[in-house]
């Protein structure tokens, strides 16, 4: 422990903010400035009052926290490493396998912004792959069969992490934060990555507040404006039908795996379902005439995680549907079109294991989620120019899903209505999708031009 007697002690200033008053207590430990923000004048008094007494009596200061020693040995001493495994297992019974990986990955990228040592420090490949893939997954850490070089990386970060303590110091927090904002490359991150990251982060320090390992939390505190995120979808990746269309006819060109993959790919765009949604498909969620409108009854969704991150050692988790309570289901039209090509799908293929309708070729226990990348990735190439295929238009599945829910917007379909097919609540929806609804650009062009005077 490092303490120091050189303290300094100022008067308690007073803010003034658009949430009201904030009493400030000051003070200096060892050159360094400290502060602390309370609600009331009662309490920063109090405060500033042990701090003093602490200091006349001269005992010593500990320059990680700022605080009197006697204050200190109040608060438990852990270092960063440990209290991300910590957090990992708190977390790891209660959140879907995405999650976990989420938190892994985050976690990872935290534990690397807060190593102390350079010297023998494994190369950053090794080192990111012995902690998302071990140090932050529960069972394979605590597993017997972790390669020696694993367990040697994860001694050493062990060892050279600082402590939870040493983020109440501006000087250590900032850093961290700011390496979030940068890839591998050296290149911005995504503003969502950032946004993703930092939300963990202030969970894993609420967590460390609630273990006494922090007095408070010192996020709020710190003045770092995080990227502004985009919420929006890009105009320029939504497809029109037309678009749509000679897309699926170019996935049915793709040997002998497109042919399958067409039903799926229509299901997202003309039903706007998800893809672990449209993966989970069977045979009682199927209500479809021979022609004409059918419906869907959705009862889940099956996400791609990874084995080693769900309970089942699957590379999909079973879950409910996003945004609702296991066991509800939800309702979604199918249109005369999609209901053609779900019965000729249904007549080549048939159902696989447990009556699913979209099996892989080879893998009959699940659709993998290369395959649904791959071919997409083909028909793009296939029947799009090099320009447009450059371009975000239908870039990823996924964006058949936007298409679909811009289409019935545009369509005039009420956003209740499209919020209920979605699964998505209208407020979201209407933020995601606001660049595209057609808002009848051309027509105001006119009314300007004619306001100008123009004929």
């Amino acid at each position: 422990m490092n303490t120091t007697f050189d303290v300094r002690i100022w008067s308690i200033e007073t803010y003034e903010g658009k949430r009201g008053r904030t009493y400030w207590v000051r003070w200096r430990v060892a050159g360094q400035p400290r502060k602390e923000p309370y609600k009331t004048k009662a309490l920063a008094e109090g405060f500033r009052s042990e701090l003093v007494t602490a200091s006349r009596k001269g005992e010593a200061f500990d320059i990680e926290t700022g605080r009197p020693v006697s204050m200190r040995r109040e608060t438990a001493v852990m270092s960063w490493y440990d209290l991300a495994c910590s957090f990992a297992d708190m977390k790891w019974p209660h959140v879907a396998a995405t999650t976990r990986r989420t938190h892994a990955e985050a976690l990872t990228a935290l534990t690397v912004l807060m190593l102390t040592n350079a010297r023998g420090r494994p190369d950053g490949k090794p080192l990111r792959h012995a902690l998302s893939r071990w140090a932050f997954n529960t069972p394979r850490r605590k597993a017997k069969n972790m390669p020696e070089q694993v367990r040697t990386t994860l001694e050493w970060v062990k060892r050279n992490t600082r402590d939870v303590a040493s983020l109440s110091r501006a000087e250590v927090l900032r850093p961290v934060l700011d390496g979030l904002t940068v890839r591998l490359d050296g290149a911005p991150a995504a503003p969502s990555v950032i946004s993703r990251r930092r939300k963990i982060f202030n969970t894993a320090i609420e967590y460390a507040v609630e273990k006494r390992l922090l007095p408070a939390n010192p996020l709020p505190q710190l003045k770092w404006k995080p990227p502004k995120t985009v919420t929006t979808i890009d105009r320029r990746s939504v497809a029109n039908p037309v678009q749509v269309r000679t897309l699926l006819e170019g996935v049915r060109e793709q040997g002998r795996i497109g042919p399958r993959m067409v039903a799926f790919y229509a299901c997202l765009y003309y039903a706007a379902l998800r893809p672990e949604e449209a993966v989970r498909l069977a045979k009682p969620n199927l209500h479809l005439p021979e022609k004409g409108w059918g419906e869907f009854t959705l009862d889940g969704a099956d996400p791609h995680a990874g084995r080693e991150w769900t309970d089942s050692g699957k590379n999909r988790d079973s879950r409910q549907l996003k945004q609702r309570a296991r066991g509800e289901t939800r309702t979604v039209p199918c249109p005369p079109e999609l209901t053609a090509i779900i019965n000729a799908h249904v007549e080549l293929f048939g159902y696989g294991p447990n009556d699913r309708l979209f099996v892989g070729e080879r893998n009959k226990d699940e659709l993998p989620k290369g395959t649904i990348n791959r071919v997409w990735r083909w028909a793009r190439a296939a029947v799009f120019t090099p320009e447009v295929q450059a371009s975000p238009l239908a870039g990823t599945p996924y964006d058949l899903r936007h298409a679909a829910v811009s289409t019935w917007l545009n369509g005039g379909v009420p956003p209740t209505q499209v919020a209920e097919w979605a699964g998505q609540s209208v407020e979201v929806l209407l933020r995601i999708y606001a660049k595209c609804l057609d808002g009848g650009d051309a027509a105001l062009r006119q009314r300007i031009e004619r306001a100008l005077g123009h004929d």
